[in-house]
């Protein structure tokens, strides 16, 4: 490796991936005993989000100019989704709104997830190998399913009282951690 070389390109998509999910892991287990508080731990997700995923996108090899622009376009996203969400809960908590406010600080974590669905239906649209595209798109409706069948198995457990309740804002990561898992199979698969 030369001394100019970018550390990114030394390591594999997995490795920044493993660190990325190791940081989650670190701050969500920080929050949940209190060690830090909310503004924190959102602003350290932030930094995290923005920090790993850009060596992760760069690590990864990007088969097409398509894939390399929907990976820029997720994560601009993503960055607006845990920045917009860190804003939202951060204000909710410490200052009483009134409810057309509170309208309207919802909407900055929602409207990165529309930049989300759009970056993937131009992807789909913007693809012209029917290889990648056909993956991108079982990738996609396995992470539907999983989804659903998350939700579904929940909410049954949660009407019979047998867990506490969950937002449903928890559709989104659950949909990524689907399509994730849906494309490292593929992946392992050689599919």
């Amino acid at each position: 490796m030369s001394g100019g070389e970018p550390i990114a390109s030394t390591r594999s998509q997995g490795f920044w991936v493993g660190i990325y999910l190791a940081s989650v892991g670190v701050i969500g287990a920080l929050k949940l005993t209190d060690a830090i508080d909310g503004p924190t731990g959102f602003i350290l997700l932030a930094i995290a989000t923005g920090a790993l995923m850009i060596p992760m996108r760069r690590a990864g090899a990007c088969t097409s100019a398509a894939m390399a622009t929907y990976n820029r376009r997720v994560l601009l996203s993503s960055f607006g989704y845990v920045l917009g969400l860190g804003i939202a809960v951060t204000l909710w908590n410490g200052y009483e709104l009134s409810r057309p406010l509170v309208f309207a600080i919802s909407l900055l974590p929602t409207l990165p997830t529309f930049g989300i669905i759009w970056a993937m239906a131009r992807y789909i649209a913007e693809e012209r190998d029917e290889y990648l595209r056909h993956r991108t798109i079982m990738a996609a409706l396995v992470a539907l399913g999983f989804v659903l069948a998350i939700g579904i198995f929940w909410g049954f457990l949660e009407m019979f009282e047998l867990v506490p309740h969950i937002w449903a804002w928890w559709v989104l990561p659950v949909w990524a951690l689907g399509l994730g898992m849906a494309q490292l199979w593929q992946k392992v698969r050689g599919s």
